[in-house]
């Protein structure tokens, strides 16, 4: 009989968040959330992931029998095929860690490694809002821009692991993420108001009603567009999906960025294929890391 339960570990910076699902994609229990210290010694970090593990499986009930495996959503960069952390500057102590030998070692299951956004974009296009969809783009949108295509219920990595790397793409004399990001964000203010505010900031000031952040986000919402038309015009995908902490912000830059997107790529997409916001929430990051284990 196939194993029935997955476990996801959504592995950041500042958070490791793990839980786990069965195969139609229910959270079993409450996911752990423990902080992740990422400057700790490697160790450290790594016995706080196999002790979130640990305590899904005793909270759940789960024997290593009834387990599939783990799969990780990772800051990055990595190297997935070979399941390891690399220069990765919200995990300082883990570079060239081989975080999925080593997982599988210490708990006796198979282990899947890759990108945090990617897996993301994966648990929406396999469980939430793009359920059903066969050809999916997919934008976190938070301390920088991720961007992630899942194809038939798989995550296209590329040929060198680098798809949808399009943070450092050449735009308006810099890249994307100067434009696209939390930080990029507060620039656009900047030009705008000529006063300093973070995005959160901004975001509440929106709220408020005040004109110059309105007048911001409507700038991020025309520069957003840009990107996704790119992936729009060469993917052709069925649905484009915007999760991240920024994205929670739609109703300020949505309308300047569908309005300008719709402008920008060929006709028949322009009217058919929708851009949507992420549905799972907080449980989308450690949902996609388990979908690893069923592609």
């Amino acid at each position: 009989m196939e194993k029935q339960i997955i476990i996801g570990v959504d592995l950041g910076g500042t958070k490791i968040m793990t839980g786990a699902i069965n195969r139609d994609g229910k959270v079993l229990g409450t996911p752990v959330r423990v902080a992740t210290e990422g400057t700790r010694p490697k160790e450290v970090i790594f016995d706080k992931i196999v002790t979130s593990v640990e305590k899904v499986m005793q909270d759940n009930g789960i024997t290593t029998e009834e387990l599939k495996g783990i799969g990780i959503g990772s800051t990055g960069p990595l190297d997935s095929n070979e399941g390891l952390i690399l220069e990765c500057p919200q995990l300082p102590t883990m570079h060239f860690f081989p975080l999925k030998d080593e997982l599988s070692k210490r708990l006796g299951v198979p282990v899947l490694l890759n990108n945090d956004a990617n897996c993301l974009i994966l648990g929406e296009a396999v469980f939430g809002v793009g359920r059903g969809k066969q050809r999916i783009a997919g934008f976190t949108l938070g301390t920088g821009i991720g961007c992630a295509l899942v194809f038939d219920g798989k995550i296209w990595n590329g040929a060198t692991g680098t798809a949808g790397e399009i943070w450092c793409s050449p735009y308006a004399g810099g890249m994307i993420e100067d434009f696209i990001s939390g930080h990029g964000v507060s620039a656009l203010y900047r030009s705008v108001a000529g006063k300093e505010a973070s995005s959160l900031e901004i975001f509440k000031l929106a709220e408020q009603g005040d004109k110059e952040a309105l007048d911001t986000w409507v700038a991020f919402g025309r520069h957003l567009a840009v990107p996704l038309s790119w992936t729009i015009n060469i993917i052709d995908p069925e649905t484009v999906i915007l999760g991240g902490s920024i994205a929670g912000a739609y109703r300020y830059f949505g309308e300047a960025m569908e309005a300008e997107l719709r402008r920008n790529i060929c006709p028949v997409p322009a009217e058919q294929t929708p851009v949507v916001l992420s549905t799972l929430g907080d449980k989308a990051g450690f949902v996609g890391a388990a979908c690893l284990m069923l592609t």
